[in-house]
């Protein structure tokens, strides 16, 4: 007896501790997820003490968003020249501005819904429809600097001259010129509208030289327009 008492003492601790809906215990909640560092290409992580060789997942849109991943994900990267320090803090906000609005199903509907002509499409348009210009703009490859990076590329120069050009530039250059003349009286807003402008620009889209009746419905300048008055909803 004392045997088969020793025996059955012996098999009760071998068993695993159970909770009460009968699951095994352990230190490890099922519950919880591992938080990923995710990166913004600076190489900066949300949190520096996890591994950082764990692939980091692409931005997923709300469920109730209908905006692709890349309208959230769309970066800027702004090289500033000569430039003050209140210039730069200025423009850094316009900056800063353009992000927020390229992120909102408002520029998104704005993009695909402008037209010229009673149809739906873009004067200077390259032959490309609204939907492929919003694609466009989301893959951001500069010209002269083409691969698809999802980034806003482009330098920016000021300069003074008294006349009635806001800001100017052309093909064989990175950077754009902006006339100090417009900057310095000009709302965060515009600023961020005419550097949208002539980025553009930089993709390859072009307008009359003129002011013609159409100059106003070409790439360049309605989106343009639409990064000025949409950026009035942050300010």
């Amino acid at each position: 007896m004392k045997k088969m008492l020793a025996i059955m003492l012996l098999m009760s601790l071998m068993t695993v501790s159970c909770n009460k809906d009968g699951t095994a215990t352990t230190t490890d909640d099922p519950t919880q997820t591992t938080i990923e560092p995710t990166t913004d290409g600076s190489g900066d992580t949300t949190d520096p003490t996890t591994d950082d060789t764990a692939d980091v997942p692409a931005p997923i849109p709300p469920s109730t968003s209908t905006l692709p991943a890349l309208a959230l994900s769309f970066k800027t990267n702004v090289l500033l020249y000569n430039l003050t320090a209140s210039q730069e803090d200025k423009y850094n906000d316009a900056v800063a501005l353009v992000k927020k609005v390229v992120g909102t199903e408002a520029f998104r509907k704005a993009v695909l819904n402008h037209t010229y002509n009673g149809s739906k499409l873009y004067a200077n348009n390259n032959g490309l429809t609204n939907s492929q210009i919003y694609q466009s703009i989301l893959d951001a490859a500069e010209k002269l600097t083409p691969a698809k990076n999802n980034t806003l590329d482009v330098g920016v120069k000021f300069y003074y001259t008294n006349n009635s050009v806001v800001g100017y530039t052309n093909g064989s250059i990175t950077y754009i010129n902006v006339n100090t003349k417009f900057f310095n009286n000009y709302d965060i807003n515009e600023v961020a509208g005419n550097l949208f402008h002539e980025w553009l620009h930089k993709l390859g889209y072009g307008h009359d030289s003129s002011a013609t009746a159409r100059r106003p419905y070409s790439v360049p300048y309605a989106i343009g327009y639409m990064i000025r008055n949409l950026g009035k909803n942050f300010l």
